[in-house]
């Protein structure tokens, strides 16, 4: 007895396999993350330099190249691209496709690193970014309103944090944010009566705002680092901060200054309707569902305005889960349509059992390979429900071999469960033959270099699943169904 006997004389386990496949693969398609595109990594990584007044071509010789010599020995860079600008510069490192992102990142920091000694100490922190699609902003929140700034920061700061704890996002960045300062006010007449150097006064207060680290005090119980606090906490302490001597008392920046607190001056501006606004930017983590993510992120907003003052307005904006919507409900559609279509021509050439049994195929092949995609870790796009379209017309050509077949050989006597028997094991071969050439046919674009080769391998991967379930379809499934529900179907016809 071979497995085609097997199966359909143990049919009802066959059957429950069959039902068990359809309930998993459509929990899978409502729980698989939904992208437009694919996740793929993007080859680039980029440094960010900057230092406020300097020149193009000084950002050249002190930011750029000093850079630029340490991460050209980064292992697996393809290209180093540079750009020098007024304020600063960026390098732009360049991989070959499929590189490991998570090393290449460490890599290029440690390079970094280890160039930050040879960079102006007026230089700000470089910055190492990865370029990756997934990690764009996914939805913009803007908070406007008749408040102060320092208002609208503290609102756009709680909320930063409550959309942070959503596990499915990755940064939920402040845009149009000033960062407080504290601005003292020299006294020009104060200075000069007391002899005071104003290169003296940013000396003494750079000396006098710092956390200085005194070392370590080994215990019996452990080492533990000791640290001498010496920030700024508050405005008295700026003001209490003593300059020098003069006399029998002690000159203070009370004596000579004003002290305020304030905003350094503005980097970027948010408006919404011409007012001052607060934005956020939000980015989910990578294979996450947009779609969900989005409407989280959106639950708690509401929620939180509840709590907000009145004359506070907030609104969304580039909502990506809004276009990837549209595009998914559209393709989507377009796949139903496919299948009726199908299954019309089938119904019209075969008949209403023969066309059931064909039918069967279809759904069971389609929610199979999505399945298979959702344990490897994929996600729902555009390329794979193109993928999936392209094949509604090939999967079912198995099985309407093997029902024809079985037809045939009942009207010449045999029983269905003989008939159906004897289709599967005679058109197997031809069957799998079939669909290997038709795999053949897409299997290279799986080693297709470059970025668009990252892009694409989403159809290959997907027809195989898809038209791979097809053959167990059409050689396991359909014969067990043919041979379990000929009765039933018969007597259905005749009512």
């Amino acid at each position: 007895m071979n497995i085609i006997d097997y199966a359909i004389s143990h049919s009802r386990v066959i059957l429950g396999i069959l039902f068990f496949i359809l309930v998993a693969g459509t929990i899978s398609y409502m729980n698989i993350p939904k992208e437009a595109a694919p996740d793929v990594n993007i080859p680039f990584i980029y440094i960010s330099l900057s230092q406020k007044g300097i020149s193009p071509d000084d950002s050249e010789r002190l930011l750029v190249k000093p850079i630029e010599d340490e991460v050209k020995t980064v292992e697996g860079v393809k290209e180093v691209r540079s750009t020098s600008y007024s304020g600063g510069g960026n390098v732009l490192l360049e991989f070959s496709p499929g590189f490991d992102a998570d090393k290449a990142i460490v890599d290029v920091r440690e390079k970094v690193d280890k160039a930050k000694g040879d960079l102006p100490n007026e230089a700000d922190e470089p910055t190492v970014n990865e370029v990756n699609v997934s990690a764009f902003p996914i939805l913009l929140i803007s908070l406007s309103g008749d408040l102060p700034d320092r208002a609208l920061q503290d609102l756009a700061e709680y909320l930063q944090e409550e959309i942070e704890t959503i596990p499915s996002i990755l940064e939920a960045r402040i845009g149009g944010k000033r960062k407080e300062q504290v601005d003292i006010i020299i006294d020009v007449r104060a200075v000069e009566g007391y002899g005071i150097n104003l290169n003296t006064l940013i000396n003494i207060v750079k000396q006098n705002n710092i956390m200085v680290s005194a070392g370590e005090q080994d215990t019996g119980d452990g080492s533990f680092a000791i640290k001498v606090p010496g920030l700024f906490e508050n405005l008295n302490d700026v003001l209490d901060t003593p300059i020098k001597s003069f006399g029998d008392s002690v000159i203070t920046f009370r004596d000579i200054a004003k002290v305020k607190r304030t905003f350094e001056d503005r980097k970027s501006y948010a408006r919404v309707n011409g007012k001052n606004s607060v934005t956020i930017e939000v980015s989910k983590r990578v294979g996450e569902n947009i779609i969900e993510t989005v409407d989280q992120v959106k639950k708690i907003v509401n929620d939180a305005k509840k709590s907000f003052p009145r004359n506070i307005k907030i609104s969304f904006s580039q909502d990506t889960s809004k276009y990837i919507k549209d595009m998914l409900g559209s393709l989507q559609n377009n796949v139903i349509a496919a299948i009726i279509l199908v299954l019309i021509i089938i119904l019209g050439a075969l008949g209403i059992r023969s066309g059931f049994l064909v039918g069967v195929s279809i759904p069971g092949s389609f929610l199979s390979g999505v399945l298979a995609l959702s344990t490897m870790g994929y996600t729902i796009n555009m390329v794979v429900l193109f993928a999936l379209i392209l094949s509604v017309g090939l999967l079912v050509d198995g099985a309407i071999v093997v029902v024809e077949y079985a037809d045939r050989k009942i009207n010449e006597g045999l029983t269905v469960t003989k008939s159906f028997s004897l289709a599967s094991k005679k058109m197997a071969l031809p069957i799998i033959a079939s669909t290997a050439t038709t795999l053949a046919a897409f299997l290279p674009l799986i080693f297709w270099p470059g970025l668009a080769g990252e892009f694409m391998k989403y159809l290959p991967i997907t027809l195989i699943c898809v038209l791979t379930s097809s053959l167990f379809m059409a050689l396991l499934f359909v014969p067990v169904v043919g041979s379990s529900t000929a009765t039933i179907i018969k007597i259905l016809l005749q009512i």
